[in-house]
């Protein structure tokens, strides 16, 4: 089973760069977008719908902001939309589908780096997020939440990490939040398990030739239930053409979507 997942900052912006002819050649058999910024009737054509996939769109109810999308080669047997808060769910920021025992999720984390009322917002996200993650442990299900966190979980996963300790993406408390998911809740870094190497990014700011200088953050991820790490193959960043700020993460995984 390969899953991608990029944030596409503007999904019309990276099809004019080439995101669909690229992607129809990868053999996903899952893909999740995030900051789509469209509305479905903007995206109600060709490329958009590529013809190899069931195609799924969750946007923000404002238009040209946030959003996410889910591709699949299998039609889900379940499409879950929003977590069941409704000041994310208004922002189009969850879109879960459900294949037999599996579940795929496409998130979109807000971002508090544009000032104190979305870094507000960003926590309170996560108090009730860290709630939905704890629920669907308990469930009889194995899932793998694809997106882009808006957080940089260690040291290793940002290039200037002193510079950036006070700053929205890697602050003590965004960090402990990811301790705790995967310390305490039980959840896997997918990325992690295969590559352990520096240097290892997602997001590159469009300042200061921060992409051709690889001074980059590893914000987004494939986290997994822990029943699927054994099952973690290859994992690949892809850089050889550039769709948007992030970069997509490429996962194999030793299992069937049923």
């Amino acid at each position: 089973m390969r899953i991608i997942t990029l944030n596409v900052n503007g999904i019309r912006a990276a099809a004019r760069k080439g995101l669909f002819r690229w992607l129809v050649a990868q053999r996903a058999d899952v893909v999740c977008l995030q900051e789509t910024r469209a509305q479905e009737h903007q995206i109600d054509g060709p490329p958009f719908h590529p013809p190899s996939f069931s195609c799924f769109y969750e946007p923000a109810q404002r238009p040209g902001y946030s959003g996410v999308a889910l591709f699949s080669r299998r039609e889900p047997d379940r499409l879950i939309r929003g977590f069941g808060w409704d000041e994310s769910d208004r922002e189009g920021r969850y879109l879960q589908a459900d294949f037999g025992k599996l579940s795929v999720v496409s998130l979109y984390m807000p971002s508090g780096s544009s000032g104190e009322m979305r870094q507000a917002a960003k926590f309170r996200f996560l108090d009730r997020f860290m709630s939905h993650l704890r629920a669907l442990r308990r469930q009889d299900r194995e899932f793998v939440i694809c997106g882009d966190w808006n957080i940089a979980h260690k040291a290793i996963d940002l290039k200037n990490w002193q510079a950036n300790q006070n700053h929205s993406g890697f602050l003590p408390e965004e960090r402990a939040w990811l301790d705790q998911l995967f310390d305490r809740v039980g959840f896997v870094d997918a990325f992690r398990v295969v590559n352990q190497e520096p240097d290892q990014y997602t997001w590159w700011s469009n300042r200061g030739r921060a992409w051709e200088k690889n001074v980059g953050w590893r914000i987004d991820y494939q986290i997994v239930s822990p029943s699927l790490k054994e099952m973690v193959n290859k994992a690949t960043i892809f850089r050889r053409k550039r769709f948007s700020d992030h970069a997509p993460l490429i996962i194999d995984y030793d299992v069937e979507l049923t």
